[in-house]
């Protein structure tokens, strides 16, 4: 099994051929600053990354595309879109770029033509159970139980790769998850970790298993289309920025209660 280090090694590999191999495309840019406006397609049911409150949206990946617009000049404009078929969306020119929480994978690379982001942030498969639920404690707990997950996420495929699972139920949308978890038509719900818990924090009737994380550490990044490789350099200026600023930081605390 890889440790974190080798799978950070892997997938900047993953991120920098495909940025290298687009470095001649240069559109996305100008066309951004022309139009006055970055559209971000995002799935706004997934907080503390992306949520609606008040009627707009919020969230660690909002505030962070607020920031990405202000280096660009222009305003922002945050699409909510379905999960299923976000990528494709992308790929159709339905939007600028990605930021809802994705996890850079080689798959989504190939399959869509996309050059992600240097990573934002670390993540990793982590596991809900209904309050008072002891049993589940490690990943072999999984065999013979009926696990919720949201479609097409790498949530998903870490679970069909966890032996004697006994139905794998998939979800359009994390929080109908969540409210079959918590009729006991689920026994477990598998997502992001820090998403897990801030979740269970606001609901009080599931909550994280503690030390179970599903298959190796995730990292997240921003998609652009390949032929608008540009963005990515903004992209990973503002990233950069942040974390030498410090508002880095203060966001992670702010939406995640941690540095």
């Amino acid at each position: 099994m890889r440790g974190p280090r080798q799978v950070l090694a892997a997938v900047l590999a993953v991120i920098l051929v495909p940025v290298l191999l687009a470095a001649v495309e240069a559109g996305g840019i100008e066309r951004v600053k022309k139009a006055g406006v970055l559209r971000v397609g995002s799935d706004i049911t997934y907080p503390p990354f992306e949520f609606m409150e008040a009627g707009k949206p919020a969230g660690f990946d909002v505030e962070l595309a607020q920031e990405i617009a202000k280096a660009l000049g222009v305003k922002l404009e945050y699409v909510n879109t379905a999960w299923d078929g976000i990528f494709a969306a992308l790929k159709a020119g339905k939007f600028d770029m990605l930021l809802s929480g994705i996890t850079i994978t080689e798959e989504r690379i190939k399959s869509f033509d996309l050059v992600f982001s240097q990573p934002y942030f670390e993540s990793g498969q982590g596991v809900a159970v209904r309050m008072g639920d002891a049993r589940i404690k490690k990943q072999a707990d999984l065999a013979g139980k009926v696990v919720g997950v949201q479609i097409n996420t790498t949530g998903q495929a870490a679970v069909e790769k966890v032996k004697g699972v006994k139905e794998i139920k998939k979800y359009e949308q994390l929080p109908e998850a969540y409210l079959d978890l918590k009729a006991r038509r689920l026994d477990a719900v598998v997502a992001d970790y820090p998403v897990i818990v801030s979740n269970a924090k606001e609901d009080g009737k599931f909550t994280p298993v503690r030390g179970l994380q599903l298959g190796e550490p995730e990292l997240l990044g921003i998609p652009v289309r390949k032929d608008e490789a540009d963005l990515v350099g903004v992209v990973n200026k503002v990233i950069q920025d942040l974390k030498k600023s410090g508002k880095y930081a203060q966001m992670k605390q702010k939406w995640f209660g941690e540095k």
